[in-house]
């Protein structure tokens, strides 16, 4: 079997572990699928460390020597997690991994299971074939990603960095898909930044009393005005130098001058994408729960909402500062998690060997770097000196809603796309 189809095999597989994650805590956790890993690593003679940080919630890493182990290491990382899926709003069972219409279906198949899956099944065909990578890899599949790596990531660079002794630079997810703009042409998208995450709790405190009367401390309604006040709020744009970037490659690409005043009609002509692309342009938060009461008759004495919020590199502070305005009086907030902005130059020889890789495979790519709206396990990481790229390469038909796949209905990737991701990351891993 061909690394391109053990790739197919290995996610459908992984997919089947149903590892849920629900920011709970309480689901299955991901050992079944850290123990599948671990068997494939050590079919082919590796010795993977597999480690739990709470019951079920495993991680598996292993180092694979490299033609100079002198050099720095790569760390190649991803997540065995995936969000929940509600069985019977899709076409196909979200866990039974079909594959249908071309593609393997299922949860995770795109956020990162796929990954997941084409690194394995290179490293194990290297490995069999006697094919050693440029430098030392290190392999590391992890826990809780989707929760923010709190089991995951976070707790091994806490409590286990010595398995990351030399590793300087980082591959995962989000980056390397293409964008099409003609048949002749794709550009593909290499993460060099990703917004932080701000998740808050916020609080409305008021004077509880019987629904029946007059009251006008009431915590819900206060709670209410603020939420929709920051929902509907436009927070200003920011033009980061990798957003910068990007959109003069896009409006070169896609011949669109760029109007500064304007950079979202920019963003409009990447249709689907511009869901990932429009949030890069300025801070977010977005109300995604609210929770108040106990009685249809009773005016409770406290509301509370959570708040999922981004901010770009280098706007943390602005981000902050600008919730509490908008909030206004009698709203207090905290961090439920919180992680840094992330953002590095898209140049140096790790690059040149992902633009390399890619070209080789499609000679109508143009790699150009991107800024991720939403985070990854890269912040972790990056804590110990490593600098993260998002580079999952994939070539995706046209008309494929790829930014739709992600926490969405009907996630699915290509096989054809599995087989090029598999193929580019063997060539990459010969020069990185």
């Amino acid at each position: 079997m061909s690394a391109s189809e053990e790739s197919v095999t290995i996610l459908r597989d992984l997919i089947r572990c149903a590892s849920v994650n629900d920011g709970t805590g309480g689901g299955k956790g991901e050992r079944e699928a850290a123990e599948l890993v671990a068997g494939l690593l050590a079919e082919v003679g590796l010795e993977p460390t597999v480690l739990e940080s709470a019951r079920n919630r495993t991680s598996v890493v292993v180092r694979i020597e490299g033609e100079d182990p002198s050099r720095d290491a790569l760390l190649v990382h991803g997540h065995l997690d995936v969000v929940p899926a509600e069985p019977k709003e899709w076409t196909y069972d979200p866990f039974a991994a079909e594959v249908a219409d071309g593609s393997v279906w299922g949860r995770g198949a795109v956020d990162m299971l796929d990954m997941d899956a084409m690194t394995l099944a290179v490293l194990r065909d290297r490995i069999r074939t006697g094919r050693k990578p440029a430098r030392d890899v290190v392999l590391a599949l992890v826990a809780d990603e989707e929760a923010g790596g709190t089991y995951g990531a976070q707790w091994l660079v806490d409590k286990h960095p010595q398995l990351f002794e030399g590793c300087t630079e980082a591959i995962s997810e989000v980056g390397g898909f293409s964008l099409s703009v003609n048949d002749d042409l794709r550009l593909y998208l290499i993460e060099t930044a990703q917004k932080g995450m701000a998740w808050m709790r916020l609080t409305a405190t008021g004077t509880a009393g019987h629904g029946s009367m007059v009251n006008d401390d009431n915590a819900v309604t206060r709670l209410s005005e603020a939420v929709a006040r920051l929902g509907n709020h436009d927070f200003p744009l920011h033009v980061t130098k990798t957003v910068r970037a990007f959109l003069d490659q896009v409006g070169e690409a896609f011949q669109i001058e760029l109007d500064p005043n304007d950079m979202e009609s920019t963003v409009a002509a990447l249709g689907p994408m511009a869901r990932i692309i429009g949030a890069t342009l300025r801070n977010t938060a977005n109300p995604t729960m609210l929770e108040a009461g106990y009685k249809a008759n009773v005016i409770p004495g406290q509301a509370h909402a959570t708040v999922d919020g981004r901010f770009l590199p280098g706007f943390a502070e602005e981000f902050e500062r600008e919730l509490d305005a908008v909030l206004g009086p009698g709203i207090t907030r905290e961090h439920i998690h919180y992680d840094i902005a992330l953002e590095t130059e898209f140049e140096g020889a790790l690059v040149d060997a992902m633009c390399a890789a890619l070209k080789t495979e499609d000679p109508g790519a143009r790699p150009v770097p991107y800024t991720l709206s939403g985070g990854t396990d890269a912040k972790s990481f990056s804590r110990l000196g490593i600098r993260c790229f998002g580079f999952s390469p994939l070539r995706l038909p046209a008309d494929l809603d790829f930014s739709g796949m992600f926490h969405g209905v009907d996630e699915r990737v290509p096989v054809e796309s599995l087989a090029f991701g598999t193929r580019v990351l063997d060539r990459f891993l010969d020069t990185c």
